[in-house]
C-alpha cells in the first residue's frame, strides 16, 4: 500500500537522523570518560580510540531502541499535525491497523538490538577488559612515564625519573622508593639503565646513594654506591579468571545461572524484549494536540523511555540481590508494560474513556 511505503521511508529518514545525532552525543560523552579512565591510569592513552569504539559498539542496543522510538513517536505526531491520520481514520482504518507497517519497518531493528544485545555487548566489554588487564599486567619498567611518579603493580615501589633516552632503556635523575618485609628503603641515582640477565631484569643505578631504615625504629643507614642493581618485574598479575558478568557470552550465563549472572542474562534480554514493546507505546502515546505540538510527544516519550529503562537496571540488581526471580522480572516488567500499552491502544483505537462509564443523566433528571 502506498500509504505504508510512505510511512516506512519517513521512518527511516527519522530513524537515521536521530541514530547520527545520539551516536555522536554517545561518542562525545565517552569520549570524556574514556579520556579520565586513561588519565587516571586504567586505559591505555594508545588505546583510548579502540576502547571508546568498543564502548560505542556496546551501548548501540540502547542507541537503536531510543532511535526507533523517538522516529516513530516524531513521525506519527506529524502525521497528526498535518491531518494525515484523518485520511487514515476516514479510509474504515483505525490505530491498530499502524501496527503492521511499523513491526515491517522495525523487525530488522528488534533484531539488531536482539543481537547486539546477547552477542556484541558482552564481546565488546570482553575486548575493553582484556585492554585494561593487559595495560595492568605490564611490567614496573613500563609504567615509568617522565616527570611522573608511579607505583609498582604490586604497589611496593614508587618510580620517578626525570627524562628518559629515545630508546627507552636508560634515563637520569631516577629515584626509587620501596617498602619490603618491613623495611622501607629510598634510592636515588643520576643515571640508570635496563639490563637482561637470563630470564631477569634488572635497572642498574649509577652514581648515587641509598637510604634504608626500619618502620618504626629510628634507625637510618645511609650508603653511596658507583653501580647498583635491583631487580624489576615484567609481569606481575596472575592470569586467574576474573571475568565480570558484563563480559561473559550468553550461553556462559545460561551455563552458570548465579544470581549476578541471571541478573546480567535479563537486562540483556529486556533490551530486546523493550525494543519491542516500545514501537507499542510509540503508536499509543501519539496524538496531535494544537495546544502542545510534536515537542510534547517528544518529552513524553523520552520520559517514558528513561523510566522504562531505569527499570531494567533496577530489576537487574534485585535479581542478583536474590529479590526477584528471573522469569518472574521479565514476565512481570516487560509482560505488564505489553498489555498497558495494547490497552492504551485499544482504547484509543475504540475511542474508549472513562466518560462512557459515568452514568448518563435521563430525561427526568433533565427537566428535574
Amino acid at each position: 500500500m502506498l500509504f505504508h511505503s510512505s510511512i516506512r521511508k519517513e521512518l527511516a529518514r527519522g530513524f537515521g537522523a536521530t541514530l547520527v545525532a545520539l551516536i555522536t552525543i554517545v561518542m562525545t560523552m565517552m569520549l570524556i570518560r574514556t579520556l579520565g579512565q586513561a588519565a587516571k591510569g586504567s586505559v591505555n592513552p594508545s588505546e583510548v580510540m579502540m576502547v571508546l569504539g568498543y564502548t560505542v559498539l556496546g551501548y548501540l542496543p540502547t542507541i537503536l531502541t531510543l532511535s526507533l522510538f523517538v522516529a516513530t513517536v516524531s513521525t506519527l505526531s506529524r502525521m497528526y499535525s498535518d491531518s494525515e491520520m484523518v485520511i487514515w481514520f476516514a479510509s474504515g482504518y483505525g490505530l491498530t491497523g499502524l501496527l503492521r507497517p511499523l513491526l515491517r519497518f522495525a523487525w530488522p531493528i528488534l533484531l539488531a538490538v536482539a543481537a547486539f544485545a546477547l552477542v556484541v555487548w558482552p564481546w565488546a566489554n570482553q575486548q575493553i577488559q582484556g585492554m585494561k588487564d593487559r595495560y595492568e599486567q605490564r611490567g614496573d619498567l613500563e609504567r615509568i612515564a617522565p616527570g611522573q611518579f608511579q607505583e609498582s603493580a604490586n604497589g611496593n615501589r614508587v618510580f620517578f625519573i626525570d627524562k628518559d633516552s629515545p630508546d627507552k632503556r636508560s634515563g637520569n635523575n631516577v629515584f626509587i622508593s620501596s617498602v619490603d618485609h618491613g623495611r622501607e628503603t629510598v634510592t636515588s641515582a643520576r643515571s640508570a639503565k635496563i639490563d637482561d640477565v637470563g630470564n631477569q631484569r634488572f635497572l642498574i643505578l649509577n652514581n648515587g646513594q641509598r637510604l634504608e631504615s626500619t618502620i618504626g625504629q629510628p634507625d637510618l643507614k645511609i650508603s653511596q654506591f658507583q653501580e647498583y642493581g635491583t631487580r624489576v618485574s615484567s609481569n606481575v598479575l596472575d592470569s586467574t579468571d576474573t571475568t565480570p558478568s558484563r563480559a561473559r557470552s550468553s550461553l556462559d550465563l545460561v551455563r552458570d545461572p548465579s544470581p549476578i549472572n541471571q541478573g546480567e542474562l535479563a537486562w540483556r534480554l529486556s533490551l530486546a524484549l523493550a525494543a519491542l514493546n516500545f514501537v507499542v507505546i510509540a503508536l499509543a502515546v501519539s496524538g496531535g494536540n494544537p495546544r502542545s505540538g510534536r515537542s510534547g510527544n517528544i518529552l513524553f516519550a523520552l520520559f517514558a523511555f528513561v523510566v522504562y529503562f531505569n527499570l531494567l537496571n533496577l530489576g537487574q540488581s534485585w535479581i542478583a540481590n536474590g529479590s526477584v526471580p528471573f522469569g518472574g522480572f521479565l514476565l512481570g516488567l516487560h509482560g505488564g508494560v505489553f498489555l498497558l500499552a495494547m490497552g492504551w491502544l485499544l482504547a484509543r483505537h475504540n475511542h474508549w474513556s472513562w466518560r462512557n462509564l459515568l452514568p448518563k443523566p435521563t430525561a427526568q433528571d433533565t427537566q428535574a
